[in-house]
Formats: structure tokens, C-alpha cells, sequence
């Protein structure tokens, strides 16, 4: 057995095991999602009425933007406003070249890899 665990084989070790119920997202969906998310930072900044609105809900000083992406949920939240308004969320997704559907996907994504992370 102690072969096998060498050689990557066998069992994961006992940190990496979820309780029963829970799921992992894959590494793979949440960078798809961190990158959906992003890409709608950037295309909330090249349209001056979605930064100028999403300055205004959020409260974020233009200057404080890249020190806000850092934060855990700060991507999410930048989804959260796309979907927030059904104009807004099609027009990103037609720049995204993505159903509207994958947004709220990749959102939920995050949201779930960040509380996966946070709990002991």
C-alpha cells in the first residue's frame, strides 16, 4: 500500500477528502469562471456608463479597482452585477461570446470555491 500512495495511486490522503455531501469544483470550471469574471471587469471599464454605474452600487473608488479584485468574492460580485440587470447581462454576453446562463454558472462557481476554501 505505501507503494501505491507513491506512486500516486491508492487512495487521496485523508486533507484532501470533502465530507460526505460536499463536491469540489473542478479547478478547470472555476478558471473558466475567474476568467468570465475577468473579462466583465474589463468590459464594465471600456463602457462608461456600466464603470460609472457599478462605481456608484459598489462604492469602490476608480483608484482602488485592482487592490478590490484581490479580495475573495470581489470577481463574483462583478458577475452578480452583470446579472443584476437583464441589459447589462446580454450585452456582456454577447461580447463574452457566452449564453447568458454561463455567467450565473461561473458566478455560482466562485461563490462555491471561495466557501469551500473559507470552512476548516
Amino acid at each position: 500500500m505505501k507503494a501505491n500512495r507513491r506512486s500516486g495511486r491508492g487512495e487521496p490522503p485523508p486533507s484532501s477528502r470533502l465530507p460526505a455531501g460536499k463536491v469540489r469544483v473542478g479547478a478547470d470550471r472555476r478558471d473558466a469562471a475567474l476568467e468570465l469574471a475577468v473579462a466583465a471587469l474589463g468590459f464594465i471599464a471600456t463602457e462608461s456608463n456600466e464603470l460609472s454605474r457599478f462605481l456608484a452600487l459598489t462604492g469602490i473608488d476608480p483608484g482602488s479597482i485592482r487592490t478590490a479584485a484581490k479580495e475573495p468574492g470581489f470577481l463574483g460580485g462583478v458577475l452578480a452585477y452583470i446579472a443584476g440587470n437583464e441589459q447589462t447581462l446580454l450585452a456582456f454576453a454577447a461580447h463574452a461570446g457566452v449564453a447568458p446562463e454561463e455567467i450565473e454558472k461561473a458566478r455560482i462557481a466562485l461563490a462555491s470555491a471561495e466557501w469551500e476554501c473559507d470552512t476548516p
